[in-house]
């Protein structure tokens, strides 16, 4: 349960509804998503996310199915199951099939095993150091 309210996009000032319909648009989607929407309290807050999101998603140098699984991957160390089932469907409507997905996830709990052993040991780093 959210601990605050999860406006309705009826509720959007106009300020904000620019904000929303970019959103829709940019995702294709007929609704924005409630991460977007509870940021609406605070429109310079909704704003600047958003246009981090169109910076930090968009194009560049990384091609949008690694940056994906990127943020899968970060999603599942952090805890966040909005955010693992947000992007885990953004890469399944880019043709990520179920092997994929598990090969993702055994790359995350091997390192998640690896950084939690070399955390607890204090091993220092021999390259790049």
């Amino acid at each position: 349960m959210s601990t605050v309210d999860i406006p309705s996009e009826a509720q959007a000032t106009d300020e904000v509804e620019a904000v929303f319909a970019e959103i829709r648009r940019a995702f294709g989607m007929p609704f924005v998503p409630n991460l977007f929407k509870v940021m609406a309290h605070n429109p310079a807050y909704l704003k600047a996310s958003w246009e981090r999101v169109k910076v930090v998603m968009g194009p560049g140098l990384l091609d949008r199915k690694t940056k994906e699984m990127i943020a899968v991957a970060v999603s599942a160390v952090n805890g966040c199951d909005y955010c693992v089932l947000a992007h885990t469907a953004a890469l399944k409507s880019m043709g990520v099939g179920d092997g994929e997905l598990v090969e993702l996830m055994a790359v995350v709990d091997l390192f998640s095993g690896f950084n939690k052993l070399l955390e607890g040991l204090q091993v220092p780093p021999d390259i790049g150091a």
